[in-house]
């Protein structure tokens, strides 16, 4: 059964404090903007590793494709 985009929600949340995060998709491929003041001083790579480190392995047996905006509340104004 695929995921569906409140389970990815849920799975980010629960690893990334966030301050806003949306997240649509069709079971197999998704998009997510994310906000968190944990990405403030970090570059866009190192912010996608913390996202993808709160996701583990559901990145790579759950989820097929997450396209996703990361940035600190400042930068979402």
């Amino acid at each position: 059964m695929f995921p569906t985009p409140d389970q990815i929600k849920n799975y980010i949340a629960s690893g990334l404090e966030c301050t806003h995060l949306e997240v649509e998709g069709d079971g197999q491929h998704f998009t997510a903007v994310i906000v968190s003041h944990a990405f403030a001083g970090k570059r866009l790579i190192q912010r996608h590793q913390l996202v993808y480190a709160a996701l583990g392995d559901r990145m790579r047996e759950e989820i097929h494709a997450l396209s996703m905006k990361t940035l600190t509340p400042e930068e979402f104004k």
